[in-house]
């Protein structure tokens, strides 16, 4: 069964704008950071729709989400050690408790 074009845009969208919103949104550390990943995955399923339907003999877009998903991984990583060491020194994660660090 082939879905058209506009389901998957449709659910990537959805993904991408939830990702906006929760960013916006969250004051916490973990949700920003959870915000961000839905963000990245909204990209990928476009990348991997566009390349199905443009270019179907063709891996552009594969190679282009698993670099992406690489750079997501790695920007978890050090995101999470960050929201760790913020932890260990306020006892707090929320967005307001990192402007007490400028001081």
């Amino acid at each position: 069964m082939n879905l058209p074009i506009e389901a998957y845009l449709v659910v990537s969208t959805l993904l991408f704008f939830i990702g906006v919103f929760g960013f916006i949104a969250r004051k916490n550390l973990i949700g920003i950071l959870m915000s961000v990943e839905l963000i990245l995955n909204a990209v990928n399923i476009n990348f991997v729709v566009f390349n199905r339907f443009l270019y179907p003999n063709e891996l552009e877009g594969m190679i282009y989400s698993l670099f992406v998903i690489v750079v997501a991984a790695a920007e978890s990583a050090v995101a999470i050690a960050i929201i760790i060491n913020v932890y260990r020194k306020l006892k707090n994660i929320s967005v307001e408790s990192i402007e007490s660090l400028r001081n």
